[in-house]
């Protein structure tokens, strides 16, 4: 763990007011910066790392769904959470992927400080980099604490984003198909 975290932690405190030295806040920086290092392990990941050579010959060509990925990550404008719920839909073309890697690779991604929107992308271009799929589609709804907590205070507002590459954009019908078995 970096001392140095510890050390802005403890400043950041300080400055809002608070005894460092107080009994609940003793810890506090050194408790703050290694959560911060948890939260945001997904810069210290590669793409290579996660699927770790998960990647399998395979005759099918139809659609694989894997749905309900939770997910955790901090949006890049406030360092607040947004937590939510990914679906991954790909169109094999002779590779599929370990199953819990795709749901790796949406945790690597999360744990990065971001907007949702790159994310989503970044999800759906790993994946088809990976399996050479014909088509990936990757959706994410989430709730954003930046507005939950602050700013316009709405509870009940989630963000929804889609990406969809090759057959997902080309094909009306491979998009309804996806869209419509991941309806809750």
């Amino acid at each position: 763990m970096s001392n140095k975290l510890a050390k802005h932690y403890s400043t950041i405190l300080t400055e809002l007011g608070e005894d460092i030295s107080r009994d609940g806040l003793k810890d506090t920086p050194e408790r703050a910066a290694k959560a911060m290092q948890f939260l945001t392990r997904g810069y210290g990941q590669s793409l290579d790392e996660v699927v770790n050579g998960a990647i399998f010959e395979s005759d099918n060509d139809e659609m694989v769904i894997v749905k309900d990925i939770e997910l955790y990550s901090l949006c890049e404008h406030h360092l607040l959470p947004f937590i939510g719920k990914c679906h991954v839909a790909y169109l094999p073309t002779g590779k599929v992927i370990g199953l819990s890697k795709i749901a790796r690779i949406v945790d690597m991604f999360a744990r990065r400080m971001q907007i949702q929107e790159n994310m989503t992308k970044q999800i759906a271009e790993a994946i088809m980099q990976v399996t050479g799929a014909s088509g990936v589609g990757v959706i994410v709804e989430a709730k954003h604490m930046c507005m939950m907590m602050r700013g316009v205070e709405k509870q009940n507002s989630s963000m929804i984003t889609s990406v969809m590459l090759g057959a997902f954009r080309q094909k009306p019908a491979t998009r309804a198909e996806f869209l419509n078995l991941v309806r809750d």
